[in-house]
């Protein structure tokens, strides 16, 4: 009784102190020293995600938050909430100085009998505990926020009484409309719904200004007891409507808030919710495909030291703060992408399947479309029973909700060819495309001091093409050139080349550099390799890949976002010659033929297929656009290649894919011609190659050296040659400077077939004797005595005959 005492005496003697100042005496001493001010937080507000649609306008994506809240100003409350609010909650709100000192007492008399809860909270004294509340439930430490919660909201004198002075302290700093439009936006109407602006919004599919005197008086009715008397719940309907009915309506009539008509026109209104879901989370994203971008967003935010200390109060201003994010996805690209998707990759299948597409603007790193063929969801429920749906971004670095990335295959070979250009060599310079063995202690590494041992490796489909030059061995993606492309080079710069377009792996591990890795056996997530395609389209400049434009706060102001960062990755010169190489990719030689969509818009791009076939990639790119396609396994290793997808070629759905959304694409953007390379570049110095046949293998090697082209040995070869002379080389004439000029030995096994016609048959012996043949390989067919002469030879004259085993049939007619 004592507390409560002192509370009455505050309640009557505070608001004169307040105005006039007189000093208190010791009766209210204890009240005296409470804290006088508060100040309202920034609310707890939703945060929306945008994309763009074709006419620059935004369009929402997805909203994120803990408390469903939209704060609105003065002019976007209906008339008929405030007056609800005061006619039901705090009919003297405008007269009084914080406490209403009449309820006060009627509380505090039927408190001592007994007979009344405390209650007598004015709208101010409600707006104090709402304060109090949001600010515990801020809190990041849970016992320091259950017991800050806890302090707010439990019933005692003693927290009345400081939130009596709170209140007073209150109405001191603002004014009347202010602490009212404050405590509208605060207040909770059950479940996560906070703030009248959400709570028309989900429980009439209205907003706050439209608000009837009927859905008005019902809302109000739900504040008294939030979560009994939410209407979302049908068992609450009838709560509610009496409330409304018994309390709220008759206490608008009385204080002259509505007329007599409108109460019976309301009175006679059944509450009859109209229910609009609020989207929350990427899950809810629209379109759906564009949940993985959402959640790609929300880790940069939580990794992003911009946007708070650590990444758990990151997290809670991005759920809380109201932010309003303008992304750079492109809502027609998304479409498109999630249309190719659709068609050609089904979200579950035999084994488990996935496929990504993302798409990098060249000399922005704008991420303009980011898709993969399953629905984004991050309920652990769901994504247990519905092989469609998953959590993990297969287009992104582990980091950023994604997966550890996937190897690459020959997509990676375009950093070979970049350091191959960049050490002076061209794409006219010819190298050994066949199958072989390799030395692994010839490929040089100036950082790890390189291997021992041995590499056998093939060419896709068992492949032997021979001497081919740079460029065909890119468009053909032949193995064998660019692992010996690669001797001539260093591992470690070819590393470095890749770093420089700004490759890493998805896992956040160092890139390997073995001989192997140059055929794509780094796991990289597809965003990567789409913006390392479109440094190339940007002629030679990499820009790391932004997903944010810009951040708008709950007050409007422009918050700092990740910025992209661009850096010249190979000179301009040799990504044109790149360029040049990559396109025969997509021409009808190239392994990338079904990408191309033939649309008069100029593309480059490379294929890549990893052992097994478990992943396939293309990779491709206008000026305008670079985009990343992988179809592979998730988990486990089924042949792609071998596998029928939906009815098409499991290797080929991902041109089918790539072209379909790129002619989309194109349509939009368009893309223009890549710039024209260099004619050293592409064809190299020409040399004139030594003539080599009868050379012994080390002279052949030494004019090759000397005349500036790399020997190879070929092997030896059926030869007319003398044993261990060289035949012949491959190529022959003219070759650029650098190329590799392989070399064949002779094995001295073959002899030349003499002209024998017109000969005796006596004679025509001693000429194939004379040139090494052994008599026992001669077959005459005809007379070979009198006046007989050979007609013909089979071999011919001058052809090749094995020494000693292969016959020489002549045939002769008598004279």
């Amino acid at each position: 009784m004592s507390a409560i005492a002192g509370i009455l005496v505050t309640a009557m003697v505070t608001p004169a102190l307040a105005v006039t100042g007189i000093a208190a005496n010791n009766s209210i001493g204890m009240f005296e020293n409470l804290p006088s001010y508060i100040k309202p937080d920034a609310l707890a507000e939703k945060t929306n995600i945008y994309a763009t649609k074709s006419d620059g306008s935004p369009v929402l994506l997805a909203s994120v938050f803990e408390q469903n809240r939209e704060e609105v100003g003065w002019d976007q409350i209906s008339p008929f909430v405030k007056d609800a609010v005061i006619a039901t909650e705090d009919p003297r709100f405008y007269t009084h100085g914080g406490v209403d000192i009449a309820s006060t007492l009627r509380a505090a008399v039927g408190n001592a009998a007994g007979t009344s809860a405390s209650g007598a909270s004015t709208i101010s004294m409600q707006y104090v505990r709402n304060i109090l509340v949001q600010k515990a439930e801020a809190i990041q430490d849970p016992a320091e926020r259950d017991a800050a919660y806890e302090e707010a909201t439990r019933t005692s004198p003693d927290r009345k009484l400081k939130e009596i002075k709170l209140a007073i302290g209150l109405e001191k700093e603002f004014s009347k409309d202010d602490i009212l439009l404050g405590y509208l936006n605060i207040a909770p109407f059950g479940g996560r719904v906070y703030g009248i602006q959400s709570a028309a919004q989900y429980y009439f599919g209205v907003n706050a200004s439209d608000l009837t005197v009927a859905q008005a008086a019902s809302l109000v009715a739900t504040v008294n007891e939030p979560n009994g008397l939410r209407i979302d719940e049908a068992e609450n309907i009838p709560d509610n409507q009496a409330r409304r009915d018994k309390d709220v309506l008759p206490a608008m009539l009385k204080e002259h808030k509505i007329t007599q008509a409108q109460y019976d026109e309301a009175i006679a209104t059944p509450v009859t919710p109209n229910l609009v879901q609020p989207s929350t989370g990427c899950q809810t994203a629209n379109p759906i495909a564009a949940g993985f971008f959402c959640d790609y967003v929300t880790h940069i935010v939580k990794n992003d030291p911009a946007f708070g200390a650590d990444e758990e109060t990151r997290w809670t201003n991005f759920k809380t703060g109201g932010y309003q994010i303008y992304t750079t996805l492109d809502f027609d690209l998304q479409n498109a992408a999630m249309s190719a998707m659709n068609n050609y990759v089904p979200k579950s299948y035999d084994f488990d399947l996935g496929a990504s597409l993302v798409t990098v603007q060249p000399g922005t790193g704008k991420v303009l479309a980011m898709v993969q063929n399953k629905d984004f969801s991050d309920d652990p429920e769901v994504t247990a029973t519905n092989a469609g749906a998953s959590a993990i971004n297969y287009g992104t670095d582990y980091e950023y909700g994604g997966s550890t990335g996937f190897q690459v295959g020959s997509t990676y070979k375009i950093f070979t060819l970049a350091e191959w250009l960049k050490t002076g060599h061209s794409l006219g310079d010819v190298i050994n495309g066949n199958a072989g063995t390799l030395n692994l202690a010839q490929f040089q590494d100036s950082c790890t001091g390189g291997n021992g041992g041995t590499y056998s490796v093939k060419n896709d489909g068992g492949a032997n093409p021979g001497n081919v030059t740079v460029m065909q061995a890119t468009a053909q993606s032949v193995n064998l050139a660019f692992l010996r492309m690669a001797q001539k080079l260093d591992q470690c710069e070819i590393r470095k080349t890749a770093e420089a377009f700004g490759v890493h792996r998805a896992d956040g591990g160092p890139l390997g550099e073995n001989p192997a890795d140059v055929l794509g056996t780094n796991e990289i997530a597809p965003l990567t390799m789409a913006a390392a395609f479109a440094a190339v389209a940007n002629q030679g400049t990499y820009c790391s890949p932004i997903a944010i434009e810009k951040i708008l706060d709950n007050q409007g102001n422009e918050l700092p976002v990740p910025q992209s960062t661009c850096s010249q990755a190979v000179d301009p010169t040799i990504a044109a010659a790149m360029t040049t190489a990559l396109q025969g990719v997509l021409a009808g030689g190239g392994t990338a033929g079904a990408s191309n969509p033939n649309d008069g818009i100029p593309h480059f791009g490379k294929t890549g297929t990893t052992d097994s076939e478990k992943d396939t990639w293309f990779v491709g790119a206008s000026t305008k656009l670079a985009t990343a396609v992988w179809v592979g396994n998730v988990v486990g290793t089924v042949s792609i290649r071998n596998t029928s997808i939906a009815g098409n070629s499991g290797g080929n759905v991902r041109h089918y894919v790539w072209k379909q959304y790129m002619t989309d694409a194109d349509g939009k953007y368009g893309g223009d011609a890549f710039p024209t390379a260099s004619g050293t570049l592409v064809n190299g110095v020409q040399v004139q190659i030594p003539s080599l046949a009868g050379m012994t293998i080390d002279q052949a090697k030494a004019a090759l050296t000397t005349a500036g082209f790399d020997f190879q040995d070929g092997g030896v070869i059926d030869s007319t040659q003398p044993a261990n002379t060289v035949d012949s080389s491959s190529p022959t004439g003219t070759a650029s400077k650098g190329s590799t000029i392989t070399v064949y030995t002779s094995n001295g096994q073959l002899r030349t077939v003499p002209n024998l016609v017109g000969l005796s048959p006596d004679d025509a012996k001693k000429a194939i004797t004379g040139a090494g043949i052994d008599a026992s390989q001669i077959v005459i067919d005809g007379p070979s005595g009198g006046n007989a002469k050979v007609t013909s030879s089979n071999p011919a004259a001058g052809a090749p005959i094995r020494a000693g085993t292969d016959k020489l049939r002549v045939t002769t007619k008598a004279g």
